[in-house]
């Protein structure tokens, strides 16, 4: 285990060095000043030079890669001299001195994914903690919904095979996989959000929290939850039903399922017992991949309902080409991807003992 887990971290460590070194490269191609979109309306020749030289952009891209990967570095180095970029200014970030050398301080701190270009010098750490975490909540009511109802009528259709019944949940599921999210996002918040409104009590839009009827305090609105989560749902539930179906079909093949049935085993005992656990392992794999890209922003239902999470955060950044928030939340989802990853590895050891960890 612990040989596994020291080169999965290796991996990691190797897979956010690439994207970090894709990312910069690709959004420093961009057209754009970003010292002139931080200061908007207001800039001049000195304050632009101020803020260029504050931020490094007045350095090479070479540079400016350097720096970046500096202030992402769990150990930096930093300057001793207040005029480099590189000068520990006091309040950019909690950092420990460990020792220096010359007019260089090496020292141990978090992260550092800047500061948004649009947001008032507001941290991209801030702004992701604020976001993320609805992302997430939005993210495991979806895949619980799609878990429970994918596992449970994958079995249904596969005890009923060839049957009306199968072919209704085969004929859902396949709609369910062609119909776009979107598409989808639309239709349930006029239908169910504006059309049954009275019966439904539900709105088109709305996110996690809201601020009360006298604009005060901000408050938890659970059925805002209700309708993002259901359309998020529906092509993971889809994918799930199909799945399960076939893999149970294939494990009630088996040899040690004909010795169950015939020790006497009642089916249900049979399903309970051997076959849906060892007819998961497809489904966990559809299952993670599906929840890490929710966790990496749905962004057009969330964008659609309202919800403020990751994927609106996304497309707000990409509109105002808010770099450091685009590149902290593409770094975001590549971690999430390889964590989740590590964590289905192991759950495949549960399932399957014969599976070992490599």
């Amino acid at each position: 285990m612990i040989s596994y887990l020291l080169n999965k971290i290796t991996y990691a460590c190797l897979t956010l060095f690439g994207v970090v070194t894709v990312i910069f490269f690709l959004f420093n191609v961009l057209p754009g000043d970003p010292a002139q979109m931080m200061l908007g309306q207001n800039e001049d020749s000195n304050q632009l030079a101020i803020v260029k030289q504050k931020y490094g952009f007045d350095k090479p891209v070479s540079t400016q890669y350097l720096y970046y990967l500096n202030d992402l570095s769990p150990v930096s180095l930093h300057s001793t001299n207040p005029g480099d970029y590189t000068y520990l200014q006091p309040g950019k970030y909690k950092a420990v001195k460990l020792f220096t050398i010359g007019n260089t301080t090496v020292v141990l701190k978090f992260p550092y994914l800047r500061e948004s270009f649009t947001k008032q010098g507001k941290k991209v750490t801030q702004v992701l903690a604020e976001t993320l975490p609805n992302t997430f909540v939005l993210a495991v009511s979806s895949i619980v919904i799609a878990m429970v109802l994918g596992i449970l009528l994958g079995i249904v259709s596969a005890l009923y095979k060839d049957t009306w019944l199968d072919k209704t949940i085969q004929i859902f599921s396949t709609f369910g996989m062609s119909v776009p999210s979107f598409f989808s996002a639309i239709l349930f918040a006029w239908f169910f959000g504006y059309v049954l409104h009275k019966y439904t009590n539900l709105e088109m839009t709305g996110s996690l929290y809201e601020l009360d009827d006298f604009g005060e305090a901000m408050h938890i609105k659970w059925k805002n939850l209700i309708l993002p989560a259901v359309v998020l749902g529906i092509r993971p539930l889809a994918v799930v039903i199909q799945l399960m179906r076939n893999s149970l079909l294939e494990v009630f093949n088996q040899d040690y399922i004909r010795t169950a049935r015939a020790k006497g085993l009642s089916e249900f005992q049979i399903i309970k017992r051997h076959a849906v656990k060892n007819a998961l392992n497809p489904v966990v794999t559809a299952i993670s991949g599906w929840f890490a890209s929710m966790l990496a922003g749905a962004v057009f239902v969330e964008y659609i309902f309202g919800w403020n999470g990751l994927g609106k955060e996304i497309v707000n950044a990409l509109n105002t080409l808010d770099l450091p928030v685009i590149m902290g939340a593409v770094l975001i989802i590549a971690l999430l991807f390889i964590i989740i990853n590590i964590f289905v590895d192991i759950i495949y050891v549960w399932l399957d003992p014969k599976v070992k960890l490599q």
